[in-house]
């Protein structure tokens, strides 16, 4: 690990501060970098590889940015520095939002769950091997350099969203159930306070790979917000993953699933977004538009499959994802209309999708 500067931050103001001049918490990985650290499961990891060489490490943990609370219109403001676990298994989260609770506990390990954060999850960086190994060209972590994964190794990359630059892919089972649910992002710094949707805090790759958020350099997340209206979702939700082993492993593909039915069982309202598959969280208005006012039909779900999956282009390695996406789409969509699983051992009011069913929104099958 190369030597760095170490700072602890008491306060936002002093946070911003000392990131200010700094390339931003979204930039690449090589140069004169200033980042926040808080949980450190991934920045830490990268510095000791040699991945990342920030100058400056601003710690964030004395930051009162850890709460959990509900807002007066019935949604939830998630601190930054709550760790995943805490916001996993929080009641309200359980019973409202079970959909974030399944995704979370579908990701790591009940080790790092303890120590990660909301914030940091958000920022966590691509596991492509080729921006682990730093002697192959990588125009995430050195731009200009080149892309080893096109051409090579692309059994985990990208076949939605990607560049001539990089077919990377964002790593977050988190990421995906906060952009179905509809989250938002509260960001802080000296020129003020701004929410980004979830959805627009990632980007795509395009001609700066380096840059994985939209955050400008000094902004600081303090809060993900999880709107009232996501609630409606509670009773009808999967998030359905799958990996090469039952635990500790990254998606290849997932699917967060999520609807609102009619009493007559018609869909009122439908949300879908798949990891695994981009450089950040992929979701369609278009395709969950065609499921509204519709039956929750196989036939239905695999139309807006293949809506949602509209323009995918497998890699070699990887064209089995472009089938395997849709089948995660229409099976998740499948379980969500028969209930809700957490994973946590509690079922929320709705029920689970079948007796014993509670492995499938996780993967294990």
């Amino acid at each position: 690990m190369r030597p760095f500067e170490y700072v602890q931050a008491e306060d936002v103001a002093t946070a911003v501060a000392e990131s200010a001049g700094g390339s931003g918490n979204g930039s690449g990985s090589f140069g004169g970098t200033v980042k926040y650290v808080a949980g450190g499961t991934n920045i830490i990891d990268l510095m000791k590889e040699d991945v990342m060489r920030p100058v400056k490490l601003v710690d964030i943990n004395a930051l009162p940015l850890a709460t959990i609370q509900e807002t007066a219109s019935g949604g939830m403001l998630l601190g930054a520095l709550a760790r995943n676990a805490d916001t996993a298994y929080h009641p309200v989260v359980r019973t409202r939002f079970p959909l974030l609770t399944a995704a979370i506990l579908a990701g790591a390990s009940p080790q790092l769950r303890n120590m990660a954060t909301n914030g940091g999850n958000l920022l966590q960086r691509t596991r492509c091997f080729y921006f682990y190994d730093v002697v192959a060209p990588c125009n995430k972590r050195e731009p200009g350099t080149g892309c080893s994964a096109i051409g090579g190794l692309t059994r985990q990359h990208a076949i939605l969203g990607a560049s001539e630059q990089c077919i990377a892919t964002h790593p977050s089972d988190m990421c995906v159930a906060l952009a179905a649910l509809g989250a938002g992002v509260h960001v802080t710094s000296d020129a003020g306070s701004r929410v980004i949707p979830l959805i627009d805090f990632h980007r795509l790759p395009g001609d700066r790979p380096d840059l994985d958020t939209n955050l400008a350099a000094d902004e600081l997340i303090t809060h993900l917000e999880l709107p009232a209206a996501a609630a409606a979702f509670a009773g009808h939700s999967a998030y359905l993953k799958f990996r090469d082993r039952a635990s500790y492993s990254f998606a290849l593909v997932s699917a967060a699933a999520a609807l609102d039915l009619h009493d007559d069982g018609s869909i009122q309202q439908a949300r879908i977004a798949i990891g695994g598959v981009a450089h950040k969280p992929w979701r369609s208005a278009e395709a969950e538009g065609l499921l509204i006012g519709g039956q929750p039909t196989t036939a239905n779900f695999s139309r807006a499959a293949d809506a949602l999956l509209e323009g995918a282009v497998g890699q070699g390695d990887n064209d089995f994802k472009v089938g395997m996406a849709h089948r995660a789409v229409v099976r998740a969509m499948t379980v969500a209309t028969a209930g809700t699983v957490t994973n946590t051992g509690e079922i929320p009011p709705g029920g689970p999708a079948e007796p014993g069913d509670d492995a499938v929104p996780n993967g294990r099958n």
